[in-house]
């Protein structure tokens, strides 16, 4: 399926709210550990090689931050789930321009049938 991946176990589809710890190096030999929460918008790249996910959240501001990270990258910890949706597009750009209570029901809504 083009709109999810495993990364270590872990199954990611787009629209999932995800956790993403990566390294930051901030001196010579000091290292420490930033997470990133946001939902995840795509996945990119055809082998595990060249693969990328973006992760888009809205700072305390009211500003959206997109990061594009690359799952093959030795500064990625750990990924982690903390919501999963029922989206089922492979993109999920349309959310940029939604509002967080307009993004809640179109993302994790149980499905009518």
């Amino acid at each position: 399926m083009a709109n999810s991946i495993k990364y270590k176990e872990e199954l990611l589809s787009v629209g999932d709210t995800v956790d993403v710890d990566y390294k930051i190096k901030e001196a010579e030999n000091k290292e420490r550990i930033q997470q990133f929460s946001g939902i995840l918008l795509k996945v990119k790249g055809d082998t595990d090689a060249n693969r990328m996910i973006t992760v888009r959240r809205v700072s305390k501001s009211g500003i959206g931050i997109e990061r594009i990270f690359p799952l093959a990258s030795p500064s990625i910890d750990n990924i982690k789930v903390s919501k999963k949706s029922r989206f089922s597009k492979a993109r999920a750009y349309f959310i940029r321009n939604l509002s967080q209570k307009k993004l809640r029901q179109k993302l994790y809504r149980e499905k009518s049938a």
